[in-house]
């Protein structure tokens, strides 16, 4: 119909606000009572979640063939079901897991943090694996798949990049006053974690594997090292060097690591011609 088909020329903020509430008013009335019936908080959260991304790739198949006339809009965010783009996942893992491990080893040589043991093992390898990939797929076709796209479609490919990147920095931020105050040294980290994940992509011919594998490589590695307290820091140097409340992204040490990764995505995302 061409209501929707009108929504394609709207400007980019208008566009994806008219998504995001469209998004909402097919999730809230089948989330709240969700809130209200399960007294498990985690519980809760997962399901409304899981049926927030569900609903998520529903809409974006009525938005391509309704406003865009594109009937496999997700294929051309870089989602595709081809050996490259496994291969691309697990090679994104790969780098991810080393790169927090090498990180924390690092860190440890220096004398850092000690290493311990977790009693959790196999268990907590895989609860990991499960959310990181969860968390990686979700993030990466929201954000280096559905607002890249979008972006891209008014402005040029540097913009669209420091936007998609400060937009998904600031996304982490939905949260208390208090509590953005307290965690804002993340910010840095995050945004330059924004900028390498559009790298990988671009410089991967647009597919989304890349992307995905590193992201999740980056949380399940976290994961197991954070829940299963495998390290304990041993306080010789300041929280801003090895990462503010834990957190490897809100540290000095921690951006130097991502800022190597970065400058290597970069150069290979400009071997492909882009910014």
């Amino acid at each position: 119909m061409a209501i929707y088909s009108n929504i394609s020329r709207y400007p980019v903020p208008l566009r994806l606000g008219v998504f995001l509430v469209s998004l909402l008013l097919i999730w809230l009335p089948l989330a709240a009572p969700i809130y209200l019936l399960v007294k498990d908080s985690n519980l809760a959260t997962i399901l409304t979640m899981g049926l927030l991304f569900g609903e998520f790739l529903l809409l974006v198949g009525w938005w391509g063939n309704r406003v865009y006339r594109q009937p496999y809009l997700v294929k051309s965010y870089g989602l595709v079901g081809t050996r490259q783009n496994g291969l691309d996942v697990l090679g994104g893992f790969g780098i991810g897991a080393l790169l927090t491990f090498g990180l924390f080893g690092f860190e440890g040589l220096l004398g850092w943090l000690t290493w311990g043991e977790s009693e959790s093992g196999i268990k907590l390898i895989l609860e990991g694996l499960a959310t990181a990939l969860g968390v990686g797929f979700a993030e990466e076709l929201v954000f280096r798949g559905w607002l890249l796209d979008e972006l891209q479609r008014d402005y040029s490919l540097k913009v669209s990049l420091w936007l998609d990147a400060v937009i998904f920095g600031l996304s982490h931020f939905l949260k208390p006053l208090s509590e953005m105050l307290r965690t804002w040294p993340q910010f840095p980290g995050l945004l330059l974690l924004g900028l390498i994940l559009v790298w990988a992509k671009r410089s991967h011919q647009n597919r989304l594997g890349l992307p995905i594998g590193f992201h999740a490589g980056l949380i399940w590695s976290y994961y197991i090292i954070n829940v299963g307290q495998l390290v304990q820091y041993s306080g010789s140097v300041p929280g801003w060097i090895t990462g503010v409340d834990r957190n490897p992204l809100a540290g000095l040490m921690g951006l130097l690591f991502l800022g190597a990764i970065a400058f290597w995505m970069c150069k290979l995302s400009r071997v492909q011609n882009y910014p």
